[in-house]
């Protein structure tokens, strides 16, 4: 299996991080990307992704960083993104859900890591929370289809997803899809075209069920990628080979 989107570098990890990322092969996760939510952040995803083979690095600023952001960040993360195992720019996007998140810095904060994935010619992985209107104008007016773009742990509507597809980008399903009060992201899973749909974890968050409420890891997976085959009426290997080519298409690996 491949964990299009993981945070292995939180500190959640610090014990065992190691120990736990050997163990990957063995347990069915072949592919991690590890993703970037400040300048910090995307250093240390680099850093896992030189010493191990099967991860890889986003780079990127996370809405909740947008009132503090300078130019010398966007500088560090355009640098970053020339990094050999750098795949994508992310996560960016917006975020609505807590107060204190000025909104017309996270849009300006959003726009700009854009243009700058369209100047390495990277793609880009989206954070969205309550802001599902202005994430879409803005990946619209911004042709997100130069680069190509993940909205990342979906959870929207089918009416959302067909927007999303039109515009030519993919969507990544994590350990909400199990969640027994979950209900768009289960619709979403059904929906969504079996060539633009990926498997994530967005670890250390967002367990799957049996282990909701607990550190996640991307072995846990195997329960995402099952539901979402049984909601699809597909087997877990069909699935687990579809989302497999899908995000080494995506990030170009």
């Amino acid at each position: 299996m491949t964990d299009s989107h993981a945070h292995y570098d939180d500190k959640a990890f610090e014990s065992d991080r190691d120990a736990l990322l050997s163990s990957m092969n063995e347990n069915g996760v072949s592919l991690i990307i590890n993703v970037g939510d400040n300048a910090e952040s995307s250093k240390r995803s680099i850093a896992l992704a030189e010493k191990y083979d099967f991860i890889y690095a986003c780079v990127g600023i996370h809405p909740e960083h947008a009132n503090d952001i300078t130019d010398r960040d966007y500088d560090e993360i355009k640098e970053l993104s020339k990094h050999e195992k750098v795949v994508a720019i992310g996560e960016i996007g917006l975020d609505y859900h807590y107060d204190g998140y000025n909104k017309d810095n996270q849009k300006e904060l959003f726009r700009r890591q854009i243009k700058i994935a369209h100047e390495v010619n990277l793609p880009v992985v989206v954070h969205e929370r309550d802001a599902c209107a202005d994430v879409l104008e803005i990946l619209k007016d911004e042709d997100i289809g130069k680069t190509g773009g993940l909205l990342h742990c979906f959870s929207g509507s089918v009416e959302t997803l067909k927007i999303v597809m039109d515009m030519g980008m993919y969507i990544s399903l994590g350990g909400i899809v199990t969640f027994k009060n979950a209900k768009t992201a289960p619709e979403a899973a059904k929906h969504v075209p079996i060539d633009r749909l990926l498997l994530e974890t967005d670890c250390p968050y967002l367990a799957p069920a049996p282990f909701r409420g607990k550190r996640n890891n991307s072995i846990y997976m195997y329960y995402t990628a099952e539901k979402i085959a049984n909601l699809r009426g597909i087997s877990f290997e069909e699935l687990e080979a579809a989302t497999d080519e899908n995000a080494k298409r995506f990030y170009r690996i």
